[in-house]
């Protein structure tokens, strides 16, 4: 599809490779590829732009199962670009991509480019940096920013061994963001922050430990027991049912760190207001004291006390008397 010029504010060609895939070139998205590989070929092509690539290359990233025809491919997929983007070397078209041919490859020239994954990574670094200077606020702008940019997976739906490698490699970057942003809303208490940032991490990685033991310890300092156990059970059955593991010995120490505390201090609250001494109910259920050198509990002992005959109590009737006789005196 040949574009025409038209008046845009900003980069002449805009390129989103986080999430789904999007090309827009003066202001019209491209949609229609005019080969299969036409796509993927520019895809591989951006990322590496300015770079001379090999044919070679190319055919081990684009076609790594195909036979010696995958020469004529790489050039029907490249006639195919150029047409599409209107990238001809001698006669580049509005957009200014070129796409040149080489002795040994190709390489693609975009002049007025904006990328998200060049300015992810960039926010990410500059990011990165200014939280191992010690500019909290710096790096706080910055790494909210890149994360903002990070829609999804590079490239959602692609299986290229290259699209992986780059996959992970910035999964990774985002990351390493979410866990500054996170050690920074720790340190200022920032609650909801710090809800929102481990949120954002389980989507990008739901099986990131660390996350799950902040979770945990933010909800234990606030007193919701029931949510420090909640995320403890999600975080054991997605290791469970996913990886076949179980959590690590750091998360469950959390675990019982946690939850017997704040339970031995929810046994100890109802208490005497007055005397501060628990309950009748509380005493009434406590062991009596045993003599020295008896033992806690023996076969014989809980014989004998189960064969011990029962003794009926007598009624007394000695109240009920004195409430008659204050009747009386009552009324009389």
């Amino acid at each position: 599809m040949t574009t025409a010029a038209t008046e845009t504010a900003g980069p002449a060609v805009r390129v989103r490779f986080l999430g789904d895939f999007e090309l827009t070139v003066n202001g019209t998205p491209v949609q229609r590829w005019r080969a299969g590989k036409a796509r993927g070929l520019f895809q591989y092509l951006a990322v590496h732009r300015g770079q001379m690539l090999t044919r070679d290359r190319l055919y081990a990233s684009l076609w790594p199962d195909a036979d010696s025809a995958a020469g004529s491919s790489l050039k029907v997929a490249a006639h195919a670009l150029r047409r599409v983007l209107d990238a001809h070397p001698d006669r580049p078209g509005d957009s200014g991509i070129r796409l040149v041919y080489r002795d040994f490859g190709y390489v693609l020239h975009i002049n007025g480019l904006w990328c998200d994954l060049d300015r992810f990574q960039e926010l990410v670094h500059t990011g990165l940096r200014a939280a191992a200077a010690g500019d909290a606020p710096l790096a706080r702008t910055r790494l909210r920013a890149a994360i903002g940019l990070y829609g999804g997976e590079f490239l959602r739906g692609e299986s290229a061994d290259w699209v992986v490698e780059q996959r992970e490699y910035l999964r990774a970057l985002a990351l390493r963001a979410l866990g500054a942003l996170r050690a920074d809303a720790e340190a200022r208490e920032d609650f909801v922050e710090l809800i929102e940032v481990c949120k954002r991490t389980l989507e990008i990685d739901r099986h990131h430990e660390e996350t799950y033991r902040t979770l945990m310890a933010a909800h234990g300092r606030r007193g919701e027991l029931a949510c420090v156990r909640r995320w403890y059970e999600l975080c054991a059955r997605r290791m469970r049912d996913e990886l076949a593991v179980a959590p690590g010995h750091e998360t469950q120490r959390l675990l019982g760190t946690l939850i017997p505390a704040a339970a031995r201090a929810a046994a100890a609250a109802p208490v005497s207001a007055v005397t501060g001494a628990p309950p009748a109910t509380v005493r009434a259920l406590r062991p009596t004291a045993r003599q020295a050198g008896t033992p806690a509990w023996s076969p014989e002992a809980r014989t004998t006390a189960l064969a011990r005959p029962v003794r009926r109590a007598r009624p007394d009737n000695r109240a009920a008397a004195a409430l008659a006789r204050a009747a009386d005196q009552a009324t009389a």
